[in-house]
């Protein structure tokens, strides 16, 4: 065991070098307060009921909190057969977040880079330089937590699967399966779809050279355990990805239901709504030059110096003043620091400029094969990312690759080329210690220098040639920054034309700064092929070279006022209408607030069940009423249906928030008296434009043969009431003398919910292009509607056998290659 310890302690020391850069890094999260996150705050809304029924120890798998209903497993599920869960859990109740996730990026990369026989203190290096990749950095800012942890597996998958085509078959498939049954519990599918194309050009590339070399038996034998790998994985994670698949076909994501009025396509995401924001050609220097486009959206604070505070310091009454309108410009169209073509952003994917001058030497001087993978990856991810700016490569994808048109922000697929940068440039550092040739070497390191050193000296002394520093937007936001100013447009201009002086001032301020670290990272490997220093010495100067490159500019982004105390991030404000609504005990009304955008309604959803909400992952038909019978005006007849029992409003003069009750919400369940069948769903979407939703149901006439009209006549005295709640099981108890339709305020989700009238499962159908609906007999009778998705509790016990076998694989493995070592004899 000791000599264990003694072979193992430099990978140890590492380890608590990485718990050293997070403490010092992540200080406030280590003191109990947590980052801001935005888009954490917004998934906390989505989960409010969910959480209140886990604090009561019961699990549920379908919340009414958002979006009138929806199933629970984009949200949360337990999903407590897989190892994967205990995993992240582990992991989450040792460490602070994000430090959990900052140590698998760290860990998981220094594994790769062991993997690629690098010296520890390299490998140390290219763990930092990845994970301190802005981008990932920024996710974390923003809250995208899923987003980042399935980022940071990729080193360790890829770690796998080399370690696997070079023989390692049972040791390197095994892990495999580990990491890639932990990407997927990550749960974010276009992450891991970006990542499976790296590897096929990876395994595409290995399979040429296989069939060069003639060895194409090992080959395969490594992809039939790469294959069990995946299969395994996909078994541990067999009920997350079933409920997914089969839930996704039901989101916006998915097909389309009309025809005639539909406002995506048929399948998949709209190509200018799944292109919105796309990597511009050019901005592609920020991998080297952090603000070559201006930093973030309303991150770059000017100063008193700044051209803009100049401007403004003859109107304002005191310099603070000055600054504060300079930053203030960002308020309007294309007159903030960023100058792309994006919406917006919160930075810039910056790879560190010693990493960027390593990749370029790299494509010079390494030898190895791997070098065409990363080369090869770079480019396609590179063409993916430009999207609408360059969309030749990327519509191809768009319109002929499965699953591509789903996914949208294609600028992410960056974080791909972010973990190749970092493997290039540190095999050029390798390429260097094991050189037998040193002149070659320092031709190769020349040009290398000469390319990245004359770009960044034409981005300092005439960057107007590659950069133009005014956005595509800028004209519009002078024109609405005069009309600002009562229609001074000499002093917009003035102002226009002081914001990009400022942007070029930040960019050439980077490329200096970039000119520098270069420069360093020159003069190292200078150092050493002229025998100044040793390798040790070289591989800790590059680890503390790109750690400060990439803190500084990380910094930038997460700082420490990002981080709060977790009361004042999770929990907003309630307003007056608020408290008062929760008065109300009735366990299942909506809400609508005038006040809120129904898509991206974060507030409501802490309070009461709305019928709007915050969610990715929402329902296909919720999205097409809200586009057809709420963009335009307010369709008070679908209010009544969804049971929205008080609308929220704010009055334009004063701004005041206040709300009414709305007398003519329907309720939880009601008897309605008529039917009118519908041949589409694009009938059914018109016909609910104007209806009376308490006597008339819209049905499409595929659900005819469960009606029978002649025999269900309105029975003014019948009643049908809820009277048992919980959002996956819901209790009515009707009173009739005659067979009645009964409409159910609730959402029509097929894949999961089950009807059964007094014990005995009944079918039941859709009604007003989205409700439950169903004929009941006559008499007295108890009706459940419980939500039973076989794709969960199946997907579970397959989940559970995955995990029994991963288990199983891992020990095995390790205790094959613990068989292999030498029993240890003292030569």
């Amino acid at each position: 065991m000791s000599n264990w310890f003694k072979r193992n302690g430099i990978h140890f020391a590492i380890t608590a070098f990485f718990f050293v850069i997070c403490f010092f890094y992540f200080t406030p999260a280590f003191q109990g307060k947590t980052l801001g996150q935005a888009d954490v705050i917004g998934a906390q809304s989505t989960v409010t009921e969910i959480n209140a029924y886990k604090e009561k120890g019961t699990t549920i798998l379908w919340t009414n909190q958002i979006f009138g209903g929806m199933p629970a497993f984009q949200l949360w599920a337990p999903y407590k057969a897989s190892i994967t869960t205990h995993v992240i859990s582990t992991l989450k109740a040792t460490f602070p977040n994000p430090i959990d996730t900052v140590l698998i990026f760290l860990i998981g990369t220094y594994f790769l880079f062991i993997v690629l026989k690098m010296n520890p203190w390299l490998a140390a290096a290219g763990a930092v330089a990845f994970t301190f990749s802005s981008y990932n950095i920024i996710l974390l800012v923003a809250g995208h937590a899923n987003q980042a942890a399935a980022i940071a597996y990729f080193a360790p998958i890829l770690a796998g699967i080399i370690l696997t085509l070079r023989g390692k078959y049972i040791l390197g498939g095994s892990l495999t399966a580990l990491f890639l049954a932990m990407e997927i519990r990550a749960n974010h599918i276009q992450m891991t779809y970006y990542l499976m194309l790296a590897i096929l050009i990876l395994v595409g590339i290995e399979l040429y050279h296989a069939i060069k070399a003639k060895t194409t038996s090992s080959f395969f034998k490594s992809v039939v355990y790469l294959a069990g790998a995946l299969i395994l994985a996909v078994a541990v994670n067999a009920s997350i990805l079933w409920s997914t698949y089969e839930y996704g076909k039901e989101t916006y994501r998915g097909p389309s239901n009309l025809t005639r009025q539909a406002s995506e396509p048929k399948n998949g995401l709209g190509r200018e709504y799944a292109y919105q924001w796309s990597q511009g050609v050019a901005e592609c220097l920020t991998f080297l030059v952090p603000n070559a486009f201006g930093g973030g959206s309303g991150t770059e604070v000017l100063d008193e110096n700044s051209a803009t505070a100049k401007v403004f310091a003859g109107i304002a009454q005191t310099p603070e003043q000055a600054v504060q309108y300079a930053n203030s410009m960002n308020g309007f169209p294309g007159m903030g620091t960023y100058w792309g073509n994006k919406p917006g952003t919160s930075g810039p994917f910056y790879f560190g400029a010693a990493i960027c001058f390593l990749f370029i030497f790299g494509l010079l001087v390494v030898r190895n094969r791997i070098k065409w993978w990363l080369l090869a990856t770079v480019v396609l991810t590179m063409l993916l990312s430009f999207g609408g700016n360059w969309p030749y490569v990327s519509d191809i994808f768009f319109n002929y690759f499965p699953l591509y048109n789903k996914f949208r922000t294609v600028e992410s697929i960056l974080a791909v080329a972010s973990i190749c940068f970092p493997i290039l440039a540190l095999l050029a550092i390798k390429e260097v210690l094991e050189a037998r040739e040193s002149k070659e070497v320092f031709k190769k390191l020349k040009l290398a220098g000469y390319i990245t050193g004359g770009l960044l000296l034409i981005l300092i002394a005439v960057p107007e040639l590659l950069l133009s520093f005014r956005s595509t937007e800028q004209a519009n936001g002078v024109a609405a920054l005069a009309e600002a100013l009562k229609n001074d447009t000499a002093l917009a201009n003035t102002i226009s034309n002081a914001i990009t002086k400022d942007r070029a001032a930040l960019e050439r301020a980077d490329a200096i700064r970039s000119l520098i670290f270069v420069a360093l990272a020159f003069g190292l490997l200078l150092a050493y092929i002229k025998n100044k220093i040793n390798s040790t010495a070289l591989s800790l100067s590059f680890l503390v070279l790109i750690l400060v490159d990439v803190w500084q500019i990380d910094k930038r982004y997460l700082k420490d006022e990002n981080f709060a105390d977790k009361v004042e991030t999770y929990t907003p404000q309630a307003r007056v209408v608020d408290q008062f609504i929760q008065r109300d005990k009735d366990p299942n009304f909506k809400v609508f607030d005038y006040t809120q955008n129904p898509r991206a309604d974060t507030h409501n959803p802490f309070f009461n069940k709305s019928f709007g909400g915050y969610s990715a992952a929402r329902l296909k038909r919720i999205e097409e009423l809200i586009d057809n019978q709420f963009t335009k005006s307010i369709n008070h007849d679908v209010l009544d249906m969804m049971n929205v029992k008080y609308i929220i409003n704010q009055d334009p003069k004063t701004g005041s928030v206040g709300m009414q009750a709305n007398e003519t919400a329907c309720g939880h369940a009601w008897f309605i008296n008529s039917v009118k069948y519908v041949k589409s769903a694009d009938e059914e979407m018109e016909a609910i434009s104007s209806f009376a939703p308490k006597h008339a149901a819209i049905v499409d006439e595929r659900y005819k043969n469960q009606i029978s009209e002649k025999d269900a006549y309105l029975d003014t005295n019948a009643t049908i009431k809820l009277v048992s709640y919980n959002p996956d099981h819901m209790v009515y108890q009707s009173s009739s003398t005659s067979s009645q339709i009964a409409i159910f305020s609730e959402i029509y989700y097929d894949k999961g919910w089950i009807m059964k009238v007094d014990g005995r499962e009944t079918p039941y159908f859709r009604a007003n292009y989205l409700l439950r609906a169903a004929q009941l007999p006559v008499g007295n009778h108890k009706i459940e509607f419980n939500f039973h998705p076989t794709s969960y509790y199946m997907g579970e016990n397959i989940s559970l056998a995955g995990s029994v076998l991963l288990v199983l694989a891992l020990g095995f493995a390790g205790y094959s290659e613990n068989k292999k070592k030498p029993t240890g004899k003292k030569a």
